[in-house]
């Protein structure tokens, strides 16, 4: 239960949805915490939650900065000497067809999405070398795995955050740092839930994780050596098998269109508030 004690795990993301789900799991298994997130308050309020059970700082990040990136893990080397797991978690959607979506909208989601866990994954390699041992752990998506039509921008981020994890992993082979990407399909939290008129029906086409049992499969990419748990499994297969048959792809989706619709709408009956009196 306590595999991970006295080591240090910085996430990024850490207020909600999966990036609080890994800080409660890894609190659990005894890590020291390094909590990043824009939100000064929800980060608070996340190291109150788990103060008592283990060591715990937060630490305000957009990181889309990159000083902003420099000082979170300053602070974490200044609070407890070195690093142990990093779990690029953070991440930024804004849905919509390419010509719908701010150009600079596009630019930001390349910047969290991307050029931040790059920057992050390389910026903490000297204080895994001085510990001896590490992992870096990228929060990717099924979307990185095939190409999503109205969410062009989180696809091609995700993919490429994707292969820079498969080519790191190779690079660092035999240094004793394990590095993994966690591809999940759609995940009941408020990234989706909060706005399901916006996400596109065929996310919907496919079951639901939760965020705990995403950060179950961060902990265990983090733990070696696998570098990539696809979920739900069944999900991850049909999209392995689209991207390799790409007609295929296109023969499906309007039937996982209609699936999606039906089950958004479930979704979101499940979610109204019940009316008074009933």
């Amino acid at each position: 239960m306590h595999e991970f004690a006295n080591k240090t795990v910085v996430i990024t993301g850490a207020s909600a949805g999966v990036g609080a789900a890994c800080a409660r799991t890894f609190a659990a298994s005894g890590a020291n915490l390094v909590l990043a997130a824009r939100g000064a308050r929800a980060l608070e309020a996340m190291v109150d939650e788990l103060s008592s059970q283990t060591q715990v700082i937060g630490v305000p990040t957009d990181v889309a900065y990159i000083a902003q990136c420099d000082s979170l893990l300053a602070q974490a080397d200044a609070k407890f000497g070195k690093i142990h797991v990093l779990v690029n978690n953070a991440g930024m959607h804004r849905r919509g067809v390419i010509e719908a979506v701010d150009a600079r909208a596009i630019a930001q989601m390349a910047d969290v999405n991307i050029r931040a866990p790059m920057y992050l994954s390389a910026a903490v390699l000297p204080s895994m070398r001085r510990a001896g041992e590490g992992a870096i752990v990228m929060v990717g998506s099924l979307a990185g795995m095939a190409p999503l039509a109205g969410a062009a921008t989180y696809s091609g981020t995700k993919s490429g955050l994707r292969a820079f994890a498969f080519a790191i992993a190779d690079e660092l082979r035999d240094s004793g740092i394990q590095v993994g990407v966690v591809s999940p399909g759609p995940i009941e939290t408020g990234f989706i839930m909060d706005d399901m008129d916006a996400v596109e029906d065929i996310v919907f086409s496919q079951p639901m994780s939760t965020a705990v049992e995403v950060a179950e499969a961060v902990m265990m990419l983090a733990r070696g050596p696998r570098n990539e748990i696809a979920m739900p499994v069944a999900s991850g297969m049909l999209t392995l098998i689209s991207y390799l048959f790409p007609a295929l792809r296109r023969l499906l989706r309007p039937a996982l269109y209609a699936k999606g619709k039906k089950n958004k709408a479930k979704y979101k009956q499940l979610r109204m508030p019940a009316e008074i009196g009933e």
